[in-house]
């Protein structure tokens, strides 16, 4: 019988190096963070600035006033909605990148001839987040106090947000509401000195939906090798072509694939319907499409003559006001373009019965210039008729500027409508911040919907690598210095609420 060999006792030492050999075989193995990062597409931000900073803006001081651009509207009270959230997410550390769209136009302090002081552009702003903290970027045009020099930067860091108790990790859409915000030292210099670094600004709240990973772009298939027949027709082609045989003059007139009209009617106007005296509401139909600040009147048909200058459009859809003595229907939305100048018509449906083909705004247009196949005027300045001073019960007076107006026209199939502002999902509810806990077990997993926590996973082999580690790193513990009872430190994650 041959002789059992004796067992061989491994050194503890030999035994840590091989699970750290696997901890470090299973970390390069696995996949790398950026493979989970989702596209941010679509969103919205809120936020007031500083309610002070209005009041002085519009108040008997500076007796100034404040204008929208590039869509951004107005919501609640004093809150400036900016849209179309584009950017990255990281559902692993809760890092969030977002860019909106949209402006807002500060003046006061005008002199005789009709020039500011008093003047600040906020546009296009961002939130880069990045753990319990995040800073709000914008493009700024500020004038500065006494020379009046104008300066322009682009994603300017204005303010710090306090995000304590709030995480982001996990999930696939972002909704922080009332983050406090404190204004950065760049900031106060974008604020012409009005104000100082580390002044409170209005609570930032904000949106984001996100898609999911794109996956890796395949090797494009190589292109067939064309046929005799396909040759000998690309060469025929070729052939016609330089002689101008089959050569057409293009029209003068081309007929539109389709259009959109942009609308906002008025702000003072919508904030009106909604507000405590009117306390009513709109609806749209057929068709026609909220992007917040604005009404769009979709499927536009007609025809366009560039040479001419001439333009006729009509659109479907509809909007419908209606409160406490309020009811007015818009449909049947049309514009016409000569000379250089363009008028929007509508059917106008009142308490007092249906005007049809009624002016209500008119507006210039200096050419009908086609690109790409696209006609676009872009936020055009409109003013009130007569006829539209009459449809709005006399609310405004004729020449009245209302909401600007834009204008999609397309005359060929593969030019692309620009898109409607996107505000994204509807925010969730916030939940109050919990208190620091200590760290869940390695092996346990959850679930998490939205922008809740929810614990990143290792790869299996390293949590068993980690886990052989944790037994081995016990047993020297125990042999040099004996078992301690691990603390956690406990901290306060309440933050107080800003109230403007």
């Amino acid at each position: 019988m041959l002789p059992i060999p004796a067992r061989r006792r491994v050194p503890l030492t030999g035994l840590l190096g091989v699970v750290l050999a696997a901890l470090a075989l299973a970390l390069l193995t696995a996949p790398a963070a950026h493979a989970s990062e989702r596209t941010v597409s679509g969103g919205r931000l809120d936020w007031g600035v500083r309610a002070s900073f209005l009041t002085y803006v519009t108040g008997r001081v500076a007796q100034g006033s404040w204008g929208l651009s590039g869509g951004a509207g107005t919501v609640g009270h004093s809150q400036f909605r900016f849209h179309s959230a584009t950017g990255g997410y990281d559902p692993a550390t809760g890092a969030v990148s977002a860019a909106y769209t949209g402006g807002v136009r500060f003046q006061g302090h005008v002199d005789a001839q009709g020039v500011p002081e008093l003047d600040l552009t906020i546009s296009n702003p961002s939130v880069r987040v990045t753990g319990a903290s995040g800073t709000l970027h914008a493009d700024i045009r500020s004038k500065a106090r006494g020379s009046g020099q104008v300066t322009e930067a682009s994603g300017v860091a204005l303010a710090s947000l306090d995000l304590s108790g709030v995480d982001l990790r996990g999930g696939s859409r972002i909704s922080v509401t009332g983050a406090p915000a404190t204004l950065t030292t760049d900031g106060a210099a974008a604020f012409a000195g009005y104000y100082a670094a580390g002044d409170p600004l209005d609570p930032v709240t904000f949106t984001a939906d996100t898609l999911d990973p794109a996956p890796d772009p395949a090797e494009p298939a190589p292109d067939p090798a064309p046929d005799d027949e396909a040759r000998e027709q690309d060469e025929a082609a070729d052939e016609d072509e330089e002689e101008g045989g089959d050569a057409e003059e293009a029209p003068d007139t081309a007929e539109i694939t389709d259009a959109a009209l942009d609308w906002g009617v008025r702000r003072t106007y919508r904030e009106f319907v909604t507000g405590d005296i009117a306390d009513g509401g709109w609806e749209l139909a057929d068709g026609a499409q909220d992007g917040g600040a604005l009404f769009r009147f979709p499927d536009g048909t007609g025809e366009l003559d560039a040479e001419a200058g001439l333009l006729t459009a009509a659109f479907t859809g509809s909007v419908h006001f209606t409160g406490n003595d309020l009811d007015l229907l818009v449909d049947a939305v049309r514009v016409e373009v000569a000379d250089g100048s363009g008028t929007m018509t509508a059917d106008v449906t009142t308490a007092d019965g249906t005007a049809e083909d009624q002016p209500l705004v008119t507006f210039e247009v200096p050419e009908l210039a086609v690109e790409d196949g696209l006609f676009h005027l872009s936020e055009a300045p409109a003013e009130l008729t007569a006829e539209g001073a009459e449809a709005f019960g006399g609310l405004y007076s004729e020449g009245t500027v209302m909401d600007p107006l834009t204008l999609a026209v397309a005359v060929s199939d593969d030019a692309e409508l620009p898109p409607l502002p996107d505000l994204g999902s509807e925010p969730v509810e916030e939940a109050e911040p919990e208190p620091t806990r200590e760290p869940e077990p390695l092996a346990a997993e959850s679930t998490a919907d939205d922008s809740s926590s929810t614990p990143v996973p290792l790869p299996a082999a390293a949590a068993i690598a980690l886990l052989a580690l944790a037994g081995a790193g016990y047993l020297v513990r125990r042999r040099t210095t004996g078992a301690r009872r691990a603390t956690t430190p406990s901290e306060d994650t309440d933050k107080e609420t800003t109230e403007r």
